[in-house]
């Protein structure tokens, strides 16, 4: 077995390069102006887009 040797801290720090966190990317819809994910369903109002519409609201 290998004794341990120690990682210096660029070593350390190069390999956590990509954990860093990516803000949230938001656009607003252009139905009803709500922020909402790209190529998503609008969660206020259900658009997609011209053609698509998807229901939202509570079923009963």
């Amino acid at each position: 077995m290998l004794p341990v040797t120690k990682k210096t801290k660029t070593r350390k720090r190069t390999r956590r390069a990509h954990h860093a966190l990516r803000p949230v990317h938001l656009l607003a819809c252009p139905n009803c102006g709500q922020a909402k994910l790209p190529h998503a369903a609008c969660g206020n109002c259900g658009y997609v887009n011209s053609r698509t519409r998807l229901k939202v609201g509570a079923e009963e």
